[in-house]
């Protein structure tokens, strides 16, 4: 239940005018007194058609669930969390409006149908949105050195740079900051066409970020960055074609089938955790409509894991989940087909060598996969296998009487003596004998 100070006042949400069309928010600039004034109005954002439209996307953390601040909107209150609260008076203009979407105002939270509907919307709203601002909170004391080392590393043709102790510490604190960690916002800058980074009153560009702490990589050979696949996505949004929209309106940004995005994201966080399923269902190749996965916040979260499991893995497994703990017991019968024997990486691409074991067909052979990297690290010695029904092999570690799910679906970006992005060659053979597999997905 969402905590929030009682307001006499509070502002009350009129529905939609229709399908297809959303809530923008008017921010009024600075007036005679410091309360955030805003107003709310309906945009059809179906019928702008591809083209980019005026407004900003807001990209943030709610910080909890306690909302001890309010914003004035139409002379009502509306409470929000302090760090949205935090994140309007920065983003509060002296002395004209602006126009921004964002969620917490944007979609009446209590209303458990239309947030299903809207979060469809999601992927076309950040889309379409002019720009996406990503709001890292309060600048804290050396916030702006870490800003400023990482724009300065962006420019490796002017710059050699190098980085001391105390820059180290500093850009450190600065990724490790809550946005990072957080599900949602992948799907924010992964549909985002321009990124600006935000810490305070210091801004950087989204591309420069990223520029600026792939090179402190080079020059900086300890650092273990854990915002990788973050930073892969706001890399990318230059250079992202236009998105396909379905017959319903939704945007496919195709970037990989649900399972590998499972894969590699899964340790980021979400308050509800059933968001963990439903902020990357925009984000996948794959269909949510044949997996039964369109959101709906009226499915327990154990209905959406295990719909989750049996569409990456195949109707016919024994699924069962524990409680809200994002743990799936999987029963299924499969076959081991070789063994990781070695791994290295770079970035955000992971080399695995597998030496398959003779009686899957493969004399014994070894083959090389680049992989992208995954949430759950693999380690020589872990196991491939393939599950009976399953269309992608996985990798598996022994764990005295069970085995523990390390990748639940391997798609090589390239493969060496393999068809490039394929695993054709890894089909299950007929003759191999079926054990029986318990596995435990632990997410």
């Amino acid at each position: 239940m969402t905590l929030t100070t009682t307001f006499e006042n509070k502002y009350q949400y009129s529905p939609l005018l229709g399908l297809g069309r959303i809530r923008l928010l008017r921010l009024m600039p600075l007036g005679k007194t410091d309360h955030i004034q805003c107003q709310l109005f309906d945009y059809p954002i179906e019928e702008t058609g591809e083209r980019t439209c005026l407004y900003e996307a807001l990209s943030y953390v709610w910080g909890g669930l306690d909302k001890p601040r309010s914003i004035s909107i139409g002379g009502y209150d509306l409470p929000v969390t302090t760090n949205l609260y935090a994140a309007l008076l920065h983003l509060r203009d002296q002395f004209i409006e602006r126009i921004l979407w964002v969620d917490a105002i944007c979609i009446d939270q209590d209303n458990l149908i239309e947030r299903a509907q809207q979060v469809q919307f999601m992927g076309t709203i950040y889309c379409k949105a002019h720009r996406v601002i990503v709001w890292l909170g309060e600048a804290l004391a050396d916030d702006d050195r870490a800003l400023n080392a990482i724009r300065i590393a962006a420019d490796e043709e002017i710059t050699k740079f190098s980085t001391n102790e105390t820059n180290q510490q500093a850009i450190l604190d600065l990724i490790q900051r809550p946005w990072f960690q957080r599900i949602w916002v992948l799907q924010e800058v992964a549909a985002a066409r321009h990124v600006l980074v935000m810490c305070g009153f210091t801004e950087i560009d989204g591309y420069a970020f990223c520029l600026g702490l792939l090179s402190l990589e080079r020059s900086w050979p300890d650092l273990q960055n854990p915002i990788r696949p973050v930073i892969h996505l706001i890399r990318g949004s230059i250079f992202r074609p236009k998105y396909a929209a379905s017959s319903l309106g939704v945007v496919s940004l195709d970037i990989r089938s649900l399972g590998e995005l499972i894969d590699m994201y899964h340790t980021h966080k979400a308050t509800d955790p059933r968001d963990k399923v439903f902020a990357l269902l925009n984000m996948s190749s794959d269909d949510p409509r044949a997996a039964g996965l369109l959101p709906d916040y009226k499915a327990s979260p154990e209905e959406i894991f295990q719909k989750l499991v049996r569409f990456v893995l195949g109707r016919q497994v024994s699924v069962k989940i524990w409680g809200n703990m994002e743990i799936a017991a999987i029963k299924s019968k499969g076959c081991i087909l070789g063994r990781v024997s070695m791994k290295t990486g770079h970035g955000d691409r992971q080399k695995v060598e597998v030496t398959f074991k003779d009686t899957a067909g493969y004399v014994g052979q070894k083959k090389e996969w680049i992989l992208q990297v995954s949430a759950k690290s693999i380690q020589v010695g872990d196991l491939v296998c393939f599950l009976q029904g399953a269309s992608k092999p996985m990798i598996v570690r022994l764990c005295r009487d069970y085995f523990a799910v390390v990748i639940i679906a391997v798609t090589p970006l390239t493969n060496v003596g393999m068809e490039s992005g394929s695993v054709s060659e890894l089909e299950q053979p007929e003759t191999v004998f079926l054990h029986d597999f318990l596995l435990v997905w632990d997410w």
